[in-house]
């Protein structure tokens, strides 16, 4: 990449700027309101027929169909081997890592360094061009791609500090969680909470405000203290929690359109071991023993099985130090599995043995629900063969390092929504998230929708950012918020295929039934990495008067009309929820 000059540093300091942010907001705010893009493009990533987390170097051959990117070296590589065959690989495509949503674009930036990374941000913003930053293109909503123009910054991807004594680690954003926790335990170290993988990078994993569960753990943008903040309008700003706490905590959770994370600096806690336990539960036994469950355990998430009195419940909790670790109980034996392998040579008499034994848990689930994923009867048996296996899994069934333990299998290709609501606080709890999924039973059962297992379940207290779904308020330790994902599964089926759609529609059917159901009495809000852009403008026009009731809206916008002047940072999404800044 050629030499450049940097982005210089704004002559207005971050403890400013957002000052006068807020008055120019107060200015404008009589002349203007913001408008919405008139249209935006859903594309699905049918015309390709690629694995997720795909991406191809046009005019080749090359596909990764693994779950994640292909790394920049293997990008080169490529669009080598492409121009040898006297080619042009002009177009870089990404899907997302559940496959549902696609871009192309010619203009695709990947640099080696934060100069480059400042220079081309301002060559761009110079001359108006769309560059939208992308992480590991793991939103289930695609939030990061743009067709117009993408960044990543995959390359970015060092540790660059440890300090064991005040447990903090400073990386580039472009770091893989997997890549900083390993570092991290070579100090003693680890990240006070993890979502269910570890292949998201950082910048993205807190730009959309990402959680794990436990009732007094925050989601993961709170383990974050200080980050560098590469904007178009304003250049590289370094903000944290002390120096200029207003702008630290209303970009933290920026969705990208702020600017482009260049740096993070996370407060870490001791390395430790956990054990989890997995036992099945009646619905009426969650229900009584909920609030001394969630105040008795580190980590608690429950897994909702429709259709069935079977609630599996995986709690996590610090081994003691100086106990011999328990014995582990199986989770892929053939006692396990038996009731799913039954159930699918029901199905399919003729599958042969060594296919049938070559199934996990998930790939199982997968198979059998290519018999009818649309069908609530196939759907409700499938089920009935799940809620089995969970039974004879129930004991100790990990011990590890927290990161080893609190991810988990989220099964194939998928749609997923997860929406998060208020539930009182950690020494009171109200009970709504178990009125949350009583209405959501109930609204599956009475209506025969075909909702797979499992609807997960998990608990955070309060974030401080401003644009968290849970939270956003000066001081939310002490508030309980409940986060419920649905799910739909591929299995099978080929993108762009009869039966893709089939599960597509149905899926839609299913999340916007539970969305009527719940969302309003509820105080419910969808995750951003999981929010879809709806269709029809008056149903966007909707979701932005929601969200303005609920989020800083205004505030965030005037922010990015200063820190992003020619809108370059968002895309068609950003701009049809928010409305473009002006």
């Amino acid at each position: 990449m050629a030499a450049a000059t940097a982005t210089p540093a704004s002559s207005r300091t971050a403890s400013t700027l957002y000052a006068q942010c807020k008055q120019q907001q107060q200015h404008q705010h009589s002349q203007h309101h913001f408008q919405g893009m008139s249209s935006f493009v859903k594309t699905l990533g049918t015309s390709f027929g690629v694995g997720v987390g795909a991406l191809i170097a046009a005019g080749s051959a090359v596909v990764a169909e693994d779950k994640g990117w292909l790394t920049p070296d293997q990008r080169k590589a490529a669009a080598a081997a492409a121009k040898e065959d006297g080619e042009e690989a002009d177009e870089t495509v990404l899907v997302n890592w559940s496959g549902t949503h696609t871009a192309s674009t010619s203009s695709f930036h990947e640099p080696d360094t934060i100069t480059e990374l400042e220079t081309i941000v301002a060559q761009n913003h110079a001359q108006g061009k769309r560059t939208r930053v992308v992480g590991s293109a793991i939103s289930p909503n695609g939030l990061g791609l743009s067709d117009d123009g993408m960044l990543s910054i995959a390359c970015l991807d060092k540790v660059l500090a440890v300090d064991r004594k005040k447990m903090t680690c400073r990386v580039e954003a472009g770091a893989r969680v997997s890549q900083v926790v390993d570092e991290l335990r070579e100090h003693g170290l680890t990240m006070q909470n993890y979502a269910s993988i570890r292949d998201q990078q950082m910048g993205g994993f807190v730009q959309v405000g990402a959680h794990g569960t436990g009732a007094t753990i925050p989601p993961v943008d709170e383990q974050v203290i200080a980050f560098k903040l590469v904007t178009p309008g304003e250049g590289t700003l370094e903000l944290s929690a002390d120096s200029n706490p207003d702008l630290f905590r209303a970009a933290r959770v920026g969705l990208g359109s702020c600017g482009v994370m260049a740096e993070v600096t996370l407060q870490c806690v001791l390395l430790h071991t956990l054990v989890e336990e997995t036992e099945v539960l009646t619905r009426a036994e969650i229900k009584a023993g909920h609030a001394e469950r969630l105040a008795a355990n580190k980590h608690v998430r429950y897994m909702w099985i429709p259709y069935t009195d079977s609630v599996v419940v995986v709690k996590c909790n610090e081994l003691v130090e100086g106990k011999a670790p328990p014995a582990v109980v199986p989770m892929d034996g053939a006692t396990q599995l038996e009731p799913l392998r039954q159930l699918l040579l029901q199905f399919d008499p003729a599958i042969p043995a060594k296919t049938l034994d070559g199934l996990s848990f998930s790939g199982l689930r997968d198979r059998l629900l290519t018999f009818g994923a649309t069908d609530a009867s196939v759907v409700q048996v499938v089920n009935a063969a799940e809620a089995e296996f969970w039974k004879r899994c129930q004991g100790v069934t990990a011990v590890d390092h927290s990161d080893m333990v609190l991810g988990f299998d989220c099964g194939g290709s998928q749609l997923v929504n997860e929406r998060a609501f208020p539930a009182g606080t950690v020494a009171s709890p109200s009970m709504a998230d178990i009125a949350v999924m009583e209405k959501i039973l109930a609204l599956i059962e009475a209506k025969q929708i075909p909702a797979p297992a499992p609807i997960e379940q998990r608990w955070t207290c309060g974030s401080t950012s401003s644009m968290n779904i849970a939270g956003g308020k000066l001081s939310s330790a002490e508030d309980l918020y409940s986060w419920v994902g649905i799910i739909h599964y591929f299995g099978a089926a080929e993108a762009g295929s009869s039966e893709w759609s089939e599960i597509t529609n149905s899926f839609d059917a299913y999340n916007a039934a539970v969305s009527a159901e719940v969302d309003d009495d509820f105080d419910a809000y969808v995750h951003w990495a999981k929010l879809e852009v709806p269709e029809t403008e008056d149903d966007r026009a909707a979701l932005r008067a929601l969200l303005a009731k609920r989020f800083p809206v205004e505030e965030f916008n005037f922010l990015r009309m200063i820190l992003d002047p020619k809108n370059i940072l968002a895309n068609a999404a950003v701009d049809e929820i928010f409305g473009v800044p002006s």
